[in-house]
């Protein structure tokens, strides 16, 4: 399908974000979230709903379904019931909240939702993908004008998820103008201890949804599921690593840092603003590294319960051209110990628009098992991805 060139893209609400936006986002397709079963896809998949990219309107573009939707937008129900999907988030997790986009959802957006959750055992997945399979693209359209058999619906009802756990009670939805169509709510107390891979994604009765985002803490105990002894990256958000505190995210958020995929663009990695500190006239010192009084820092909780032994950093730099910090430098600070940092790898030179390895001759002796990390840059600049590799640590 060619892209109409009368492209509209929303930019992102000038809004004050609730807390729960500062935790790990584990549905997005950059998160490895997806679509396992969808009730109706119709004018838009629920693949969609899903994309890492702020949701556009083409007005003059139709498909032969209809109006080409940026979400997921099912058809007008003419048969009892109502539509639903199947979310598999990126990882087990604790949810505290959602945020629905209605975006340019306006006539046709989702009236009430409610959202549930639970596990797929590795057996039932299998069954579900055998025997009703969706494409695993994001931005095609392979799925769009299908629904499901009535076959299909009643295999998908023994599986019961219609039983899990309520995390967000049917509530009511806003159109997708600017001034409403972003929609914060937060997972009752109660709930957010529960521990889910999975979501029931359900519209009454039918209509849009532009993208959903789940906020929350991933739980996944590293030590039981890899060998001690091998490298894994400890940081990744898969892995169980959050970010915990930074200086500045003006233009990115740090944890972008610790996404399984690889950065689509400078905004899907961590961008600080100019520091307003720096020199007048620049200088270096013998080894190349910028003189500036300033500098720029984000905090990572590793996923290793009792810390790790790092053995490899790598820094990527990744669409970051005329914007790449000039240096970096890595600290580690120990399990209840968040607040004296001790030094990792000490500045190293950046470039621009590449992947920076720095091997254990790079590093510096680590005297105790690492359980955060605080990477720094100066003076400031962009990052797309940090990955630090290393073995667990015993208690």
């Amino acid at each position: 399908m060619q892209a109409s060139e009368n492209i509209q893209a929303l930019p992102p609400a000038e809004e004050q974000q609730p807390v729960f936006t500062e935790l790990c986002e584990v549905a997005s397709i950059g998160s490895n979230g997806s679509i396992l079963f969808a009730t109706d896809d119709w004018f838009a998949p629920a693949e969609w709903m899903l994309k890492d990219s702020e949701p556009v309107c083409r007005p003059d573009e139709y498909t032969p379904y209809g109006k080409w939707m940026d979400g997921w937008e099912t058809r007008r129900k003419r048969i009892p019931g109502h539509d639903w999907c199947i979310v598999e988030l990126g990882a087990p997790t604790q949810i505290a909240g959602f945020m629905i986009d209605t975006a340019h959802f306006t006539g046709n957006y989702v009236p009430r939702v409610s959202i549930q959750g639970g596990t797929l055992d590795e057996t039932t997945k299998r069954m579900l993908q055998s025997s009703i399979p969706r494409q695993l693209q994001c931005d095609g359209d392979a799925n769009i004008g299908t629904g499901r058999t009535m076959e299909e619906l009643g295999m998908m009802e023994l599986i019961g998820t219609d039983h899990w756990d309520v995390l967000l009670s049917r509530t009511e939805l806003k159109p997708g103008y600017e001034q409403t169509r972003r929609q914060h709510f937060i997972v009752p107390k109660g709930k957010q201890s529960l521990v889910v891979s999975h979501l029931r994604v359900n519209i009454f009765p039918d209509g849009g949804i532009a993208r959903l985002r789940v906020y929350g803490t991933v739980r996944i105990n590293v030590s039981d599921s890899l060998s001690a002894k091998k490298p894994i990256d400890m940081i990744a958000m898969l892995n169980g690593g959050r970010c915990t505190g930074y200086s500045n995210a003006h233009y990115g958020h740090p944890r972008n840092l610790i996404k399984p995929s690889t950065g689509i663009n400078m905004g899907d990695g961590w961008e600080t603003a100019r520091r307003l500190d720096r020199p007048p006239v620049l200088r270096v010192d013998g080894a190349g590294i910028l003189q500036v009084p300033g500098s720029e820092w984000a905090i990572f909780e590793l996923g290793a319960p009792d810390g790790c032994w790092v053995e490899r950093i790598c820094i990527d730099t990744k669409h970051f051209k005329g914007n790449f910090p000039d240096n970096v430098r890595v600290e580690y600070a120990c399990k209840g110990k968040q607040d004296l940092w001790m030094p990792l790898m000490e500045r190293k030179k950046l470039g621009a628009d590449r992947l920076h390895e720095f091997s254990a001759t790079d590093l510096l002796p680590q005297e105790k098992a690492a359980s955060f990390v605080r990477i720094t840059i100066a003076p400031d600049g962009g990052l797309s991805r940090v990955r630090i590799f290393g073995t667990i640590a015993r208690a």
